[in-house]
């Protein structure tokens, strides 16, 4: 790609993890590629994503995590955190079903006590105020969504009572 070397290299849903994982793993020795890690975005690979976490010396793991889908709080974060694999987390809004739930509603006053000024920043924050999450891909094309989103990573994030908060906050 013109470049000597890239950043992560992935193996997007876990296709042929056994084949590709030595192969991604004999080029970050060799300097070619700087990460290693796998991807899987369906909550039935989640056992497989956790052996993998576990046992496959990985530096990142990419999978889905929203405050609408939190499966991945019970063994898939804490096992990241454990063993230093950064979490990069996909549809971080769930593709678009959190802000049609919360379609209409006004954002909670007390948003404001982890900076927080739309839907978009409170649903982003609550991911980014996990300890295992290193960076949610929030995925558009609009610049001024792309603003917004990027606001959330600036300011306060919400510590677990606060989060707890989102969560009955949504579920209500």
């Amino acid at each position: 790609m013109g470049h000597g070397r890239m950043d992560l290299m992935q193996v997007h849903n876990l296709l042929d993890v056994d084949v590709h994982l030595p192969v991604l793993r004999e080029l970050k020795a060799a300097k070619k590629i700087r990460y290693v890690g796998v991807t899987h975005y369906l909550r039935g690979a989640f056992d497989d994503l956790e052996k993998h976490i576990k046992s496959s010396k990985l530096d990142f793991v990419q999978l889905p995590y929203s405050l609408a889908m939190r499966d991945a709080e019970a063994r898939l974060l804490p096992a990241a955190r454990e063993h230093g694999v950064a979490v990069l987390v996909m549809e971080p809004f769930d593709k678009g079903h959190l802000f049609r739930k919360m379609k209409g509603k006004p954002l909670p006053d007390w948003a404001s006590e982890f900076d927080c000024s739309s839907w978009a920043q409170f649903f982003l924050k609550f991911i980014l105020g996990h300890p295992a999450v290193n960076c949610p891909i929030p995925a558009t094309s609009d610049p001024a969504h792309l603003e917004d989103n990027v606001k959330a990573g600036f300011g306060r994030l919400p510590d677990d009572k606060l989060r707890a908060r989102m969560v009955k906050l949504f579920e209500s």
